[in-house]
């Protein structure tokens, strides 16, 4: 069986970060696993923490795919979890978890080394550190070169410690390779080069939860307490994570431009109890989280289904949804909708609303769980009936 990986349902920096991390990943596993398109993958990344991420797996589930989930939630609701922010190794684990769930072992190079079955004829002789220093471009490796001309005090200065014998690996005595030989190092401008990223720590992948829009932050089990957002505009959003409440303009419109952008975590700031309780107050009732969710699903496309639906799949509204009064529209889509499955342009059509408005309402609902794609099962063919034989079969079918 091939292990291929898609990924959907993220922003670029997010994936770019992921193809990066899954590189390196995979070549210490061997190469065994494949990036290919999301249609054509057996295991799915999808970013849980995103807006078009959970219907990207409300998509894929539906459809019967393995789904992977990037979240920084404890738990997810996906066949596999990888933990927000990631690295390397975190990924590594997860690709050899996959793996095994298939029944491929995987293992990470270095971890294992095979036995030394070839014995030498002859134990070479130790080799001086002046000789160690000219071996041959074929001996040290095939990127090497020679080095013209330094003096062995330059040598030193610029190789230090490199041709302790403490440094030789034990495969390497094993093998009957000269300790000299073994712990030379190999001159030239590139080896130096990657001599300084290994001792150097390697920072995490770029764009790893570098920040996300509103929308984004405002899924479950991303936020935890309570936080004062600030829009571009001035509009000051209190959010209680913990009861799943806001406090701030009653309208929706007013609380768009809050949902432009992106927002880094430090711009969410943390308010203590006595703030809490004086700014709440002064911003009026508390009112369900899942309404500012419904208005960023509304906004997020812009006249388009989010990315994973067409205008030719099915959609069908499960709950009457909360229509607002700024929206008088949708109180037709909504009716139309309860109705039966049906795509945009046929919903469109039947509530005698522009699509990219249904196409808004659609999204907003997805967000919220109040709508759902329909996916329908293929029809089963019947056997026909055998007639029945004898005197009395022809007589019942006349």
């Amino acid at each position: 069986m091939s292990l291929t990986l898609g990924l959907t349902g993220m922003d670029p920096a997010t994936e770019a970060a992921l193809k990066a991390a899954f590189q390196e990943a995979n070549a210490r596993l061997g190469g065994h696993w494949s990036l290919v398109p999301d249609a054509e993958a057996g295991h799915v990344v999808v970013d849980m923490d995103s807006m078009y991420g959970p219907m990207s797996w409300l998509r894929l589930h539906a459809a019967g795919r393995h789904v992977i989930g990037l979240t920084s939630a404890p738990r997810t609701q996906t066949d596999f979890r990888l933990g927000r922010p990631f690295d390397v190794e975190q990924l590594m684990q997860l690709l050899v978890d996959v793996a095994r769930s298939t029944g491929i072992g995987l293992q990470a190079a270095g971890e294992a080394r095979p036995a030394v079955s070839a014995t030498p004829a002859a134990e070479p002789a130790p080799a001086t550190s002046s000789e160690a220093a000219s071996v041959s471009p074929s001996a040290a490796g095939p990127e090497s070169e020679p080095v013209p001309g330094p003096s062995e005090a330059t040598r030193a200065e610029s190789e230090p410690a490199a041709v302790e014998p403490a440094a030789v690996e034990p495969d390497a005595r094993e093998a009957g390779v000269p300790e000299a030989v073994a712990a030379a190092p190999v001159s030239g401008p590139a080896n130096a080069a990657v001599a300084k990223d290994e001792a150097e720590p390697q920072s995490p992948p770029a764009g790893v939860d570098a920040g996300r829009d509103l929308a984004a932050w405002l899924r479950p089990g991303v936020l935890a307490g309570r936080v004062r957002c600030r829009g571009a505009d001035g509009t000051v959003l209190l959010i209680d994570a913990g009861t799943d409440t806001w406090h701030g303009p009653t309208a929706l419109k007013p609380v768009a431009g809050c949902f432009e952008g992106v927002i880094a975590r430090d711009e969410l700031e943390k308010v203590d109890d006595a703030t809490w309780l004086r700014e709440s107050a002064a911003a009026g009732a508390p009112q369900p989280l899942s309404r500012l969710r419904w208005l960023g699903g509304l906004l997020a496309g812009k006249g388009e289904l989010l990315p994973g639906f067409s205008a030719s799949d099915r959609f069908q509204l499960n709950k009457w949804p909360q229509t607002e009064r700024e929206y008088p529209r949708h109180f037709r889509i909504a009716t139309q909708m309860m109705k039966g499955p049906a795509t945009l342009p046929e919903i469109a059509q039947a509530s005698g609303v522009p699509e990219p408005d249904v196409a808004d309402f659609i999204n907003a609902n997805l967000a919220t769980g109040f709508a759902e794609p329909v996916v329908e099962a293929p029809p089963v063919a019947e056997e026909p009936v055998k007639a029945r034989g004898g005197l009395l079969g022809r007589l019942r079918n006349r």
